[in-house]
């Protein structure tokens, strides 16, 4: 046990690195295959090491400063950081500390840091579980922050970082007249707060539902797919939309240009049992005429931090302005291939206004034709303070606090005129 522990911390350690050191998201370094020599616990292990991490970063900082001259290089650094967390969350100190030790120790670069590593860890895990509850809850960077507290102001901000510490529990989306394990939510999801492993749960062999959060399951709910309509999936993977809208009954195409990505859809499709054409291509190059679409457009995804801990560690905001002007170019060639008489979906997993409030209402001046339609919003389980002024659906992290939260998701349905 006290190998596999410590290769799954050596590989947090490694991923904290990436992350930290080199911009990295978590997902593209388990796509590149970081935890593949791991057996499934390890690799579980790993992640869940990783995120906790993550997640407590400024407390850990903060406890390690106080035995700290100076900041050690960033490995031994994330080793310590590591530790703390591990610690302060009731993990066994002897097994801790030495772990850490052999790792730092094993080190051909940092190996003569081990009895820093060994002192300091004594130290945190004598004070640190007593210190950890009372310190305040990590805040976001400023570069994420700032511009979140103009939006939502300061209350709102203290709400969603208290959800970003939380983590966020499992949500499934279920199949018409299938029953799921779980608490059911107003909307219709299913939540689990400690899952385990997601393909041991019931139901998941026969193919009664998908994991999927509760406000990502929204957009399709406001879409309504009517039996028989031709739908397409605009940025489809990983595919909860799809399925969302096959289980209806539609006729979906479901476009994504990541062929690795639509593997997931696939999957989950033959799982199901569920129907979808799937295509691999640029949603800006394809044609065709539709009755709905559901335009899930590429944002900065600051709506999943409690689920992906990394992104404001490994983003700086740099990239959002390219975004935002792909997001408009997505809408303008999405609204070309929409029927007269049909409806579209825009929908981003982003907290940010410019990426949702502000672009429909940039395209509802250009498009003569686009109106909004509020009336799509009075679905099961949303609160009507969640509509926006322009007639758009906000969701926040920091709504349904007492049951662990939502992503945040913008989402608005736009008619085009007969």
């Amino acid at each position: 046990m006290s190998d596999n522990a410590t290769a799954a911390r050596r590989s947090a350690i490694y991923l904290l690195d990436q992350i930290l050191g080199e911009g990295r998201l978590l997902s593209e370094c388990l796509a590149a295959g970081a935890l593949d020599r791991l057996a499934p616990e390890d690799r579980a292990r790993a992640q869940r090491l990783t995120l906790q991490t993550l997640r407590g970063l400024e407390r850990a900082d903060r406890l390690l400063d106080n035995h700290l001259n100076r900041t050690p290089a960033l490995t031994v650094n994330n080793a310590l950081r590591l530790g703390a967390v591990e610690l302060c969350q009731g993990e066994a100190a002897h097994g801790v500390v030495n772990s850490m030790v052999e790792i730092v120790g094993r080190s051909r670069k940092h190996g003569r840091l081990k009895g820093l590593v060994n002192a300091v860890l004594r130290k945190v895990a004598a004070e640190g579980p007593e210190a950890w509850p009372k310190m305040r809850v990590p805040r976001l960077p400023d570069w994420l922050r700032e511009p979140l507290i103009m939006a939502w102001g300061t209350d709102a901000v203290a709400g969603m970082e208290q959800a970003h510490f939380t983590g966020a529990p499992l949500d499934l989306s279920l199949k018409p007249g299938a029953t799921g394990p779980g608490e059911a939510l107003p909307t219709g999801s299913m939540r689990m707060q400690d899952a385990g492993q997601v393909s041991n749960l019931p139901g998941f062999d026969r193919g009664d539902w998908w994991v999927q959060d509760a406000a990502a399951a929204l957009p399709v709910c406001v879409l309504a797919p009517k039996p028989g309509e031709s739908v397409l999936d605009l940025c489809a993977a990983p595919g909860g939309k799809t399925l969302q809208m096959a289980a209806a009954g539609a006729k979906v195409t479901a476009l994504d240009i990541s062929e690795p990505r639509l593997e997931r859809v696939r999957e989950n499709l033959k799982r199901t049992g569920l129907q979808a054409q799937v295509i691999a291509g640029d949603a800006l190059e394809h044609q065709g005429q539709y009755d709905a679409i559901l335009l899930d457009a590429p944002c900065s995804a600051t709506g999943t931090i409690r689920r992906h801990p990394d992104l404001p560690f490994a983003k700086d905001g740099s990239d959002f302005g390219g975004l935002i002007e792909l997001q408009a170019q997505m809408l303008a060639h999405a609204w070309t291939l929409l029927k007269p008489g049909g409806r579209l979906v825009y929908c981003t997993c982003s907290l940010l206004p410019d990426e949702g409030e502000v672009q429909i209402e940039e395209a509802l001046e250009q498009y003569p034709d686009m109106s909004i339609d509020r009336t799509a919003l009075d679905v099961t389980g949303v609160d009507q303070s969640w509509i926006t002024e322009e007639g758009g659906l906000r969701l926040r992290p920091d709504y349904w606090a007492d049951r662990g939260g939502m992503d945040g998701f913008y989402i608005a349905c736009l008619n085009k005129s007969a």
